[in-house]
């Protein structure tokens, strides 16, 4: 008994290793910073939840990636480099680049087509597995 409350404690006391590559969504700020290797490289703007909707708060990973995805829930609007991590939940490009910065999406976390390319990208080399989405109020 005495051995597994010790093995308990030393694997509670693992640091426990830290994604590869990690994307935080500020709700409040309505900004996505990208971390790589424990490195910032990106700051860029983001348009998540309008009023009425919600954005989910947590901490997730990349479930489905689609390079272009068309929306069964909002008259096929396109979603290009879509990057699932909630049911129907996604970061992804958006043709409303005038409306980064501010809560204009129907849920999903909405990016400058560019910037949703390099994230795709990213994921890619990197893996989903080693990849963290952390959305915070």
């Amino acid at each position: 008994m005495m051995r597994c409350a010790l093995a308990l404690l030393l694997l509670l006391a693992w640091p426990a290793q830290a994604a590869q590559l990690e994307a935080r969504i500020d709700l409040s700020d309505q900004e996505m910073t990208v971390v790589f290797g424990g490195e910032v490289i990106h700051h860029w703007p983001v348009s998540t939840a309008r009023a009425g909707k919600f954005t989910p708060t947590g901490l997730f990973h990349i479930q489905v990636m689609k390079r272009m995805h068309y929306s069964t829930l909002y008259n096929n609007a396109p979603m290009p480099f879509s990057m699932f991590f909630y049911g129907n939940f996604a970061i992804h490009g958006t043709t409303q680049i005038d409306l980064l910065g501010t809560p204009a999406s129907a849920g999903c976390v909405r990016l400058h087509p560019d910037n949703a390319e390099t994230l795709y990208s990213l994921i890619q080399q990197v893996g989903r597995s080693e990849t963290l989405i952390e959305i915070v109020e």
